[in-house]
């Protein structure tokens, strides 16, 4: 049984049959982190993949330990977003560019991980409100302030309680994340230390949002 983010479908499982043969020609097209045609058979709610034909494999997330691990939390990621049929193209879209620009090293592991949290939040109905300040409506303040469980925005003056300080960098990319256009959201680039300041943030908010103790995410933690 495999896991398939489909265009329109949303998440599906399905059956393939002699998969694990040297012989089967729907070996690569199945396997992990692979990008594929699928002729799908339905029975009710049982899907059963007839044919497969392998687009792209991401090899290069098996070469690096940290990469492997990232890619991997996109797959649980989208299992438990698990998008519907209107949000599934850009899901999947989303999804297949952040493991092109992971495993082709196009931009720090950090910033791609953390573009596809926040972005998969979004897509999902759980965008933060990242225009202003909740309270008075300020734009920017040399510190803002973000409450996880809400995903609000809160300057010095207006800040609650179980608020997260963030720097001006940190905030200016939430809002390219949030905001932008899908051609736009990879066209940016931030400090070594304001990605990884990025991506524990937005880890926490989705992991906030979710309730949902993601293990790829506890194994990755583990080892950077």
């Amino acid at each position: 049984m495999i896991t398939i983010i489909t265009r329109d479908m949303g998440v599906i499982t399905a059956f393939v049959r002699g998969v694990k043969s040297f012989k089967s020609k729907r070996g690569s097209a199945t396997s992990l982190l692979s990008f594929s045609n699928f002729n799908l058979e339905s029975k009710g709610d049982t899907y059963t993949v007839l044919e497969a034909s392998v687009n792209k494999m991401f090899f290069g997330a098996g070469s690096d330990i940290v990469t492997l691990s990232i890619a991997q939390y996109f797959c649980e990621l989208c299992n438990i977003f698990r998008p519907v049929e209107n949000e599934s193209e850009e899901f999947l879209r989303l999804v297949l560019n952040s493991l092109h620009f992971l495993t082709e090293n196009k931009r720090s592991p950090e910033l791609i991980k953390a573009i596809t949290e926040l972005r998969v939040a979004v897509i999902a109905g759980y965008a933060p409100n990242l225009v202003a300040c909740d309270g008075c409506g300020e734009f920017e303040d040399a510190v803002m302030y973000f409450k996880l469980d809400d995903g609000t925005l809160y300057c010095s003056n207006c800040r609650k309680e179980n608020c997260v300080s963030i720097t001006l960098t940190v905030l200016q990319a939430m809002r390219h994340i949030v905001y932008s256009k899908f051609e736009q959201l990879y066209s940016f680039e931030i400090p070594e230390t304001a990605a990884k300041e990025l991506s524990i943030l937005t880890e926490r908010y989705v992991t906030y949002q979710t309730e949902h103790k993601f293990t790829t995410l506890e194994f990755l933690r583990g080892i950077i």
